[in-house]
């Protein structure tokens, strides 16, 4: 565990791209071999705004990413924070509990308050306007959304007080689980029941982006599955009668344009039509 830790103290900017191609390559090949839904699209095509907005997160992330230093570095110096006024523990335990809770704020948290702030769910709208979700739809975020995240996880880093070593596998991790849960992948039922109790699961994630309540307002987890059935948002839905979408926004064609989806959190808030 120390050689890892020591390893993202210092892990090269071309490491962590290098995770997101090869995360990205990974399940795009997996896709073609163990589709759940054979979608009537053209893959590259609908890969090019969800991409665009993966550069984007990539951008902001890195031009922030000297605050998110600067932080680990004086919660470190200074002995701040939950994980740093816990008795002494075991290095994994250590990072564990770093990592948990680094999903807790960065993830967890940031998502359901999206959800349910209006302003705040009109720009995290642009990643539920996806209609064939796949493991491209995993960063398509709207370049203010990245902002936010970064601020929760910011947030996250002070309260929590976790060294950068910790910052940096979270956020690989992070990068990885995401891209597997969006993955359009089919997996034995069973086998994704089972990781669904310690770990977001494809199916328990793809439950998320149905296009109505309440199950979009549902399993808003990450990494790690305890926080939704913590707190009570965990569902189970089953993965065959998903619908892939918002049903305020149901325009397909809209929803692919890069032009539109820039404008999308600007449109104005719509209240959902109903609740199943």
């Amino acid at each position: 565990m120390q050689t890892i830790f020591t390893y993202f103290e210092t892990i090269p900017s071309s490491h962590r791209s290098l995770i997101l191609v090869s995360g990205i390559t990974f399940f795009w090949l997996l896709e073609g071999a163990l589709p759940l839904f054979n979608f009537n699209y053209k893959k590259w095509k609908h890969a090019i705004p969800n991409l665009f907005f993966t550069f984007t997160t990539i951008i902001i992330n890195f031009s922030l990413a000297f605050l998110l230093l600067k932080t680990a570095d004086w919660v470190t110096v200074n002995n701040f924070g939950l994980i740093n006024w816990l008795p002494e523990m075991p290095l994994w335990l250590y990072v564990t509990l770093g990592i948990l809770f680094l999903d807790f704020f960065g993830a967890y948290l940031a998502h359901f308050v999206e959800h349910k702030v209006a302003v705040l769910w009109m720009v995290h709208l642009v990643h539920h306007t996806d209609h064939s979700v796949d493991t491209t739809t995993a960063n398509r975020h709207h370049p203010i959304e990245s902002v936010i995240r970064f601020i929760f996880t910011l947030l996250g880093v002070f309260v929590i007080g976790t060294p950068i070593a910790i910052v940096f596998m979270y956020q690989s991790m992070s990068l990885v689980f995401t891209q597997f849960t969006h993955a359009n992948i089919k997996m034995s039922s069973k086998l994704d029941t089972f990781l669904s109790y310690f770990i977001v699961s494809p199916d328990m994630h793809k439950v998320h982006h149905h296009y109505k309540l309440p199950y979009t307002d549902s399993n808003y987890g990450n990494i790690f599955s305890i926080w939704d059935r913590i707190f009570g948002t965990y569902m189970k839905f089953d993965r065959d009668k998903i619908v892939y979408g918002v049903d305020t926004f149901p325009d397909a064609i809209k929803n692919s344009s890069l032009k539109e989806l820039l404008k999308q959190p600007f449109q104005g808030y719509r209240k959902p039509t109903g609740v199943e």
